[in-house]
């Protein structure tokens, strides 16, 4: 990277944002935190991270008047990198609360299907669907950390690196064109969750889009 990567993580009280900052400025990021539209003029990416659920969440985004400017800049070419509920705010539809979400890709966010118990909180492996540079570095297996009870269900499964179990199977790592979506939590993953975040910045200092199935890269 030529030049330092600026990167807006979107504050709308959705969780603790000390660990991704922080994780972030480890690595090298320029990061604003961001709780108006303007704060995201000139960042390279959009991280939105959070815990919770998505109707609030969507109330609060709306309330601050960001929910509009994030889907604007992210469909003109900025990156977004979604964290947990971040993740799954980049959907259509909640079944938790009926919430009507981001809808920058396809599908719905549904209960992990026969979870032994929720939340599902702690360590678990993501087993690899397909390779992905975000994943260069780290094997099959690899464990992250997790605190959650809803799930993304992509319209498009080839939108999905990465999978985990916790009774049923869900979509853990998402990646297409210039979005990266976590399930798990990568900046309390360990060194692997570092990795992860230096690859996905990698990424993005490049220009790179964060391809998809049959896609060279």
């Amino acid at each position: 990277m030529t030049s330092q990567i600026q990167v807006a993580v979107v504050d709308y009280g959705a969780g603790n944002l000390v660990s991704i900052t922080n994780a972030l400025r480890l690595l090298g990021a320029g990061v604003t935190v961001a709780s108006r539209a303007d704060a995201l003029e000139g960042a390279d990416a959009i991280v939105v991270p959070g815990v919770g659920a998505s109707e609030p969440a969507m109330a609060r985004l709306r309330r601050q008047g960001l929910e509009g400017p994030i889907v604007e800049r992210v469909r003109a070419g900025t990156w977004f990198v979604g964290i947990c509920l971040g993740l799954q705010l980049l959907f259509e539809r909640s079944e938790e609360d009926d919430a009507r979400m981001l809808g920058l890709l396809a599908g719905d966010v549904v209960r992990i299907p026969d979870a032994p118990s929720l939340p599902h909180i702690g360590w678990n492996q993501l087993e690899v669907r397909r390779p992905h540079p975000v994943l260069d570095g780290l094997p099959d297996g690899t464990p992250a950390y997790f605190v959650h009870s809803y799930v993304p269900a992509p319209a498009d499964p080839d939108v999905i690196v990465a999978e985990t179990e916790h009774g049923g199977r869900f979509a853990s790592l998402v990646a297409t064109e210039r979005i990266v979506g976590f399930q798990f939590h990568p900046e309390r993953s360990g060194e692997d969750g570092l990795r992860m975040l230096r690859n996905t910045l990698g990424l993005i200092g490049a220009g790179q889009p964060a391809v998809g199935v049959g896609a060279s890269g």
